[in-house]
């Protein structure tokens, strides 16, 4: 019998009304400030080394995952032009059941130019078969993804 892969990839989009500017930007350059678009799910986003918004820079989130306060230390890469965005996780509480997990995300233009599209891809390596696939983390990510987006564009 074959031994299912133990690595996986989740790919989703979220539609908001926020332009991918403001989006990009909060999460880029002040994912410090995340926590005040849904402070349910992110209790906070501290610099440990670089500098927001640049490539190498390394954060660390305070998290609510399944009714738990979690932590997720990540290196980011950033490709401004593109306003992609990809966390590689280096320590946290996912690396209990992951060998390693990369979160990325890409803020788009609606066709129809009002509002964004955040593509998300989150992409694992299961430390065992009985670990189950991340569907929790996309469903954090979309319900995030909306609170900021309504954050964003709430005194417009």
């Amino acid at each position: 019998m074959a031994t299912p892969p133990l690595t996986g990839k989740l790919e989703f989009d979220i539609e908001m009304d926020a332009t991918p500017e403001q989006f990009y930007h909060l999460f880029a350059h002040n994912p410090h400030h995340v926590h005040h678009t849904s402070s349910e799910k992110v209790h906070s986003c501290d610099l440990h080394e670089g500098e927001f918004g640049k490539s190498g820079s390394i954060i660390c989130w305070k998290y609510v995952h399944e009714g738990k306060t979690k932590t997720a230390k990540h290196v980011l890469e950033f490709d401004h032009d593109n306003k992609v965005i990809i966390f590689n996780l280096l320590e946290g509480d996912l690396l209990e059941e992951y060998k390693s997990f990369v979160v990325t995300v890409q803020t788009l233009s609606k066709k129809n130019g009002k509002g964004s599209i955040a593509h998300w891809i989150v992409e694992y390596e299961m430390l065992h078969e009985g670990v189950g696939h991340p569907e929790s983390m996309r469903q954090f990510f979309i319900e995030l993804t909306t609170d900021m987006g309504a954050h964003l564009v709430k005194d417009e």
